[in-house]
């Protein structure tokens, strides 16, 4: 799977070296694993000495695509470069180069002249120290996590959260979660965690609930805050 991974997004012909170095083997068990993918379907032109093109991929079914869908989905995945997480990136280009090897030859031709892209000025992002796949994870599986952390005002404390889920902004990375020891919602810049540990604390099934009432939350507050301001100044509101 990683060799027909590099074959659909690396520029094709591949040469052996650049595909025994993508997928972490020798060229000699390369060689042996372009006969495996041949055996089971894939046709892949070329042969040592003169790279290799993936021309017709067994493992993905035909679809398709509008050419502003395609755009679409080039602006997305463009756009991972600018939060700073390398592996959300690279997961989005594998992901992109599966949906484009599965299109037919004139939408793929297409996705490699998109017009749209996606720039922002270059923002200094805080380095995160902690093992951002743990966090992931432990969304994912919805299970606890222990946090050393430090806060605006150099205060720090420790504390196990339930983390519900992951917000990517221009500048940093956040995590919205529950604090046991607080037992209330908080937010948590991922780079002022100075150590991230597995908990045992699972909140399986409840996270889509827990969710759901921190939205109600912040919405109240937020309309809370517009009455408020709209009672200072009644000029406002037209």
């Amino acid at each position: 799977m990683r060799l027909l991974s590099a074959l659909r997004r690396l520029p094709s012909p591949v040469t052996a070296e650049r595909l025994a170095a993508e997928t972490e083997i020798s060229q000699r068990q390369l060689y042996r694993d372009i006969a495996t993918l041949r055996a089971g379907g894939a046709l892949i032109d070329g042969a040592a000495g003169y790279g290799y093109t993936l021309t017709e991929d067994p493992a993905l079914p035909p679809q398709s695509f509008s050419r502003l869908e395609t755009e679409a989905l080039m602006l997305a995945v463009g756009s991972l470069d600018q939060l700073g997480d390398e592996r959300l990136a690279a997961a989005g280009k594998d992901a992109l180069a599966r949906i484009i090897a599965s299109l037919p030859d004139r939408q793929a031709r297409q996705s490699m002249h998109a017009i749209m892209r996606s720039w922002r000025h270059d923002e200094e992002r805080p380095d995160i120290t902690v093992d951002l796949e743990m966090l992931r994870e432990a969304c994912w599986n919805e299970t606890s996590v222990h946090i050393a952390y430090r806060d605006k005002n150099d205060r720090r404390s420790e504390r196990e959260i339930l983390p519900l889920g992951l917000s990517y902004s221009p500048t940093t990375l956040m995590v919205v979660g529950w604090c046991l020891l607080r037992e209330s919602y908080r937010t948590f810049e991922v780079a002022r965690m100075e150590r991230l540990t597995p908990g045992a604390t699972s909140f399986r099934p409840r996270r889509v609930e827990l969710l759901r009432q921190y939205v109600k939350l912040r919405m109240a507050e937020w309309k809370a805050q517009q009455a408020e301001e709209r009672q200072q100044d009644p000029g406002s509101g037209g």
